[in-house]
């Protein structure tokens, strides 16, 4: 899911408005480039802690001795990455849960409906995305710095490789974390926010309150798998880099010295700029719903 910019559509005025619809294109695009990079920072302290299980003092005076330009080595795919994945989830949503509502109407609750399109869009995130997120990781592994020093060379490097090994490293556990909480969070985002609305908060607190929810629901769970993701994708043509998924996995929780509390380490940065990123943008997009719908 990285998974993480959504709207309610099914809106009627939305579905006959190619102009509103065309705006939360625009919108998410935005809203994704905009929070990526101001959280790329505390993303790269995360990425830091999974990769290497420092501490955050540790990762952070890392990160500050590097100096700036360092600090926002990397930054480009993840930019590129979620300004197009604001516009594609959103589109992608929105089409199969139109199309299955029609096909399905009355027989399932509207949640689950609901649910059922994010775990779709979800995978179509993990096609589209994986080879973004394998080349930011890439950047981000400071081992990497001397022989892959650019972004042109961890291109070619990554297409020399087979895909399984090169842009498409680790599909198999993204699909299983974007399709999850993707369809997570597209179930649980409206009962949430409408429960809020009734306890009388205002709409964009409980659109806010909403989204920081249901990414700390998903987060917890998930975080192990994120972990796994970037351990794989950090390294290219090294040994540990063309284990299967069980072996990182296995290789992984030796290295964490079959500690959870170590599994976890970065968990809580990851949860706050989650939570934060995810609330911003689901008050993003509620406004802008109701802005079309009026």
């Amino acid at each position: 899911m990285g998974q993480d910019l959504t709207v309610n559509t099914g809106d009627a005025a939305t579905e006959t408005n190619p102009a509103a619809r065309f705006g939360s294109y625009l919108h998410g695009g935005t809203s994704g480039l905009l929070t990526t990079f101001a959280t790329f920072p505390l993303y790269k302290t995360v990425f830091r802690q999974q990769l290497h299980s420092t501490l955050v003092r540790e990762a952070v005076k890392q990160l500050y001795g590097e100096g700036l330009r360092k600090l926002y080595r990397g930054v480009a795919p993840p930019l590129l990455k979620q300004t197009l994945q604001g516009a594609l989830l959103v589109g992608v949503q929105d089409t199969l849960q139109r199309r299955s509502s029609h096909l399905i109407a009355g027989r399932l609750p509207r949640p689950l409906l609901h649910a059922a399109a994010g775990v779709g869009s979800g995978v179509v995130e993990a096609l589209v995305f994986t080879p973004f997120e394998r080349v930011q990781n890439v950047l981000q592994n400071v081992k990497n710095d001397h022989r892959l020093p650019t972004r042109w060379s961890v291109l070619v490097c990554l297409g020399a490789e087979p895909l399984a090994l090169g842009f498409y490293r680790a599909l198999l556990p993204i699909i299983a974390r974007n399709a999850l909480g993707s369809g997570i969070y597209f179930g649980l985002k409206n009962p949430v926010r409408d429960r809020l609305d009734k306890q009388g908060l205002p709409p964009t607190a409980s659109s806010f309150t909403s989204g920081a929810f249901n990414s700390l629901v998903i987060s917890l769970p998930l975080y192990p798998l994120s972990v796994l993701v970037a351990n794989m994708q950090a390294g290219v043509g090294e040994e540990e880099a063309r284990g299967g998924v069980r072996a990182c996995a296995r290789r992984l929780w030796a290295a964490r010295e079959q500690s959870v509390a170590l599994l976890y380490r970065g968990g809580s940065l990851v949860i706050l700029r989650s939570c934060v990123t995810w609330g911003i943008t689901t008050a993003i997009y509620d406004r802008l719903e109701r802005g079309s719908s009026t």
